[in-house]
């Protein structure tokens, strides 16, 4: 167990990609357990860990995000989300949040919101007297909506991996993912004379509101049509997700005119190189997983936690820690596929509904993707835009405690965790 331990360790230090020292960590424990004839086993742990089919949802729900993003709809979006609070100090950082949350229903990407409105946002924020390290706060903060709202790449994989409703999990997160975007506004609010956030002149008209939001239509529905055929049950996860990309490119060649085959290319390249990078690590983790249940790892860890204490909410609180320390150094996803099989033993173990653990998770790592210093969703912004990291990161602790403090009310509040599946029936 040391010696697969220390590999992973050597390697990742090293900088060995996180796929490719998950696999070799895990043929190091193999060769550990009993020499190289259990070397034979590790090809079927790498299919076996691919194939499951919930898994060819993330390629596509990726592909119909660069699709509409592609096509114009981020601009829409974004200009909905500004008659509707460009009228408030600091409007444009208000608009940056709601945005994000009608980004959320197209992506479920936290990078690809930081990128975008890196680009887009940032630099109209800066143009009406925002400071740049604090508009990449905002986007930064904003970014996490995007993974927590459905559709949610990460809440695939973990449903898939531990065999929980995706669709349940799809249903936790509408509300942490409104309340996130609601705090973050108040944070906004509060500090507005404090950071010197500028006024708009006037408000929209009810025209205008109108206006743009009639032209953003064909955009809202996306979301609309995915979580409605799934938490209605009338389509797979996987389904709507196939679905998605046939309306965003009907909406890219047919409605807005705005899709080539030379655009369309580069998005499958590009999704292509997502999925890919995505599918390594699930892949070479089958091996690593395999193992850690032949040595009893998880149930081991679930027995040194109920010994420190048996109590459910520092159990919580603990494994709440864990995950976010954690998610300081490596990438979520990897954290996900490692750390789920072992932690969520211990969940069971003090009665955690598995949908109640699974967005405790999900909202955990996703507040590590904005958290020094590997943030994602920092190196994105900072690339994008040229601001210091460390710039970016100060501006953003204000944030960042709001959004810790709603992951801890819902990790402790099961009933507000599970209003909404409760509601639909997909938890008790």
């Amino acid at each position: 167990m040391i010696w697969a331990l220390a590999a992973f360790v050597f390697l990742i230090l090293f900088g060995m990609p996180i796929g490719f020292a998950i696999g070799l960590a895990g043929v190091v424990g193999l060769i550990d357990m009993g020499g190289t004839q259990f070397l034979a086993i590790g090809p079927s742990k790498i299919f076996n860990g691919l194939n499951i089919f919930p898994f060819l949802a993330m390629p596509f729900f990726i592909l119909a995000g660069e699709v509409m993003n592609d096509t114009g709809i981020t601009d829409r979006l974004v200009k909905l989300a500004r008659v509707l609070v460009g009228r408030f100090r600091g409007g444009l950082a208000h608009t940056n949040m709601l945005a994000s949350v009608f980004f959320a229903g197209l992506t479920g990407s936290a990078t690809a919101d930081a990128a975008a409105f890196g680009r887009t946002l940032v630099p109209a924020m800066v143009k009406e007297g925002y400071k740049r390290d604090y508009a990449c706060a905002v986007t930064a903060a904003g970014s996490i909506i995007g993974p927590t709202i459905p559709p949610s790449g990460l809440m695939v994989v973990y449903g898939s991996l531990m065999g929980v409703s995706i669709a349940g999990l799809f249903a936790a997160g509408v509300l942490p993912g409104l309340v996130i975007c609601l705090v973050c506004m108040s944070v906004i609010a509060i500090g507005g004379n404090r950071e010197n956030l500028p006024k708009a002149l006037r408000g929209a008209t009810l025209r205008e509101v109108w206006q743009t939001f009639v032209s953003s239509l064909t955009a809202l529905a996306m979301p609309v049509i995915i979580l409605g055929g799934i938490l209605g049950g009338v389509v797979t996860p996987t389904e709507a997700a196939s679905i998605a990309v046939a309306y965003a490119l009907f909406i890219g060649i047919f409605v807005y005119r705005t899709l080539t085959f030379r655009s369309f290319y580069g998005m499958l390249v590009r999704t292509a190189r997502i999925t890919g990078v995505i599918f390594v690590i699930i892949a070479f983790a089958g091996i690593l997983g395999w193992w850690m249940s032949f040595e009893r790892i998880p149930q081991m860890i679930a027995e040194g936690g109920l010994s420190l204490s048996d109590n459910r909410y520092i159990v919580i609180a603990i494994i709440i820690g864990l995950l976010l320390v954690v998610g300081m150094v490596m990438d979520i996803t990897a954290i996900l596929i490692i750390l789920a099989p072992v932690l969520v033993p211990l969940t069971e173990n003090v009665g955690l509904e598995p949908i109640h653990a699974g967005i405790i998770f999900v909202l955990a790592l996703n507040i590590s993707l904005m958290t020094p210093p590997v943030g994602a969703c920092l190196f994105v912004l900072s690339s994008v835009t040229g601001e210091k990291l460390e710039r970016i990161s100060l501006k953003l602790f204000p944030f960042l405690i709001a959004e810790v403090a709603v992951l801890f009310i819902f990790a402790f509040w099961e009933d507000a965790a599970l209003w909404l599946p409760r509601l639909l029936g997909f938890a008790q």
